[in-house]
């Protein structure tokens, strides 16, 4: 016996509730994961940050408790590595963060910082070798996939592009970090690459980098890097790099930048590590325009940038570094 009218139309609706179930399933867990970082952005402010235990280890009601609160509370990028952060428990430690952007509507903001060699030797000097560091960039790759519906931000090794020429090591890090872009690309992870800074190199030079990492990565795929970012762990004014960025980006069609602005609020002086009398800069997400998606607190202001001008070694929480920075924006 043929359907009778009304089950047709029953039949109909529940075909149409079901698409629409699932479309906003679909919608659900893509959450934010098509949109780009831009002007009015927020990353998470994580509660296991340097700057949170550090306020809980100041006296109470000192400057130092008092500057450790504040940059507690201001969302900044979290810096994995492989020392801190092995393949074992990356994912778990990705895991964390997701949960605490949902809870705080924001967005998932890691800096991955684990290259061979890294650093050149310097302060920060380390990383991993050889398959263990695609290994370890693919287990970030797959929790950030599963954090998809937190839009996640990358920044891939500060540093790596614009000390490659210094280093004699371009070729090398081109395919390092063409490798790590294609096992962390995804539809909903946005990827930014070193872009160096406007005191470095010249902005030709540094777009030809950033496109030689773009074009391995890439290959026929429509997603490899968003773009670049700049002024990472240092201290040029927003509008020096805000034309930095368009200027490298004239070199590169299509190409994005994010600016780091946790601690430019007075300029630089020339010195990279740990100059003295800098500030906080503009909050993240305060910027953006067509070339420039936005700015963030990448280098978490208050940590040291290495055993000099006084500081702890390098990514250790300085408490008098977080009292000076934040002057202009803690009372006494």
């Amino acid at each position: 016996m043929p359907p009778s009218r009304r089950t047709i139309t029953i039949l109909a609706i529940t075909g149409v509730v079901a698409v629409v179930a699932v479309v906003a399933a679909v919608v659900l867990l893509r959450g934010q994961s098509p949109e780009p970082p831009a002007r009015g952005t927020k990353i998470v402010a994580s509660a296991h940050s340097k700057a949170t235990d550090a306020a809980t280890r100041a006296a109470d009601g000192s400057p130092e408790q008092a500057a450790a609160k504040y940059l507690s509370a201001e969302p900044t990028a979290v810096w994995l590595t492989p020392e801190g952060d092995p393949v074992d428990v990356v994912g778990e430690r990705i895991a964390g963060l997701a949960a605490e952007a949902r809870d705080q509507s924001a967005r998932v903001a890691v800096v991955v910082y684990g290259l061979p060699e890294r650093d050149c030797g310097g302060h920060s000097a380390g990383g991993l070798h050889g398959n263990a560091y695609v290994e370890w960039t693919r287990a970030i790759g797959d929790a950030l996939r599963a954090a998809a519906d937190t839009a996640p931000i990358v920044i891939l090794e500060p540093d790596s592009l614009a000390l490659a020429p210094e280093c004699g090591n371009v070729d090398e890090r081109v395919e390092q970090l063409s490798a790590a872009v294609e096992v962390l690309a995804a539809e909903s992870t946005w990827i930014y690459v070193d872009g160096g800074h406007s005191d470095w190199l010249a902005p030709e030079q540094m777009a030809d980098l950033i496109d030689q990492v773009d074009r391995a990565s890439r290959g026929d795929k429509d997603r490899g890097i968003r773009g670049f970012v700049t002024n990472v762990s240092n201290f040029q004014a927003t509008d020096d790099e805000m034309a930095y960025a368009h200027d490298v980006a004239g070199y590169l069609a299509g190409m994005h930048a994010i600016i780091d602005t946790g601690r430019n609020g007075a300029g630089s002086d020339g010195e990279w590590c740990n100059p003295p009398g800098r500030l906080v800069g503009e909050p993240g997400g305060s910027i953006g325009d067509d070339v420039v998606d936005t700015n963030l607190w990448i280098k978490p202001p208050g940590e040291s940038d290495g055993d000099c001008n006084g500081g702890p070694a390098a990514g250790r929480w300085w408490p008098a570094a977080a009292v000076e920075l934040t002057r202009d924006v803690v009372s006494d």
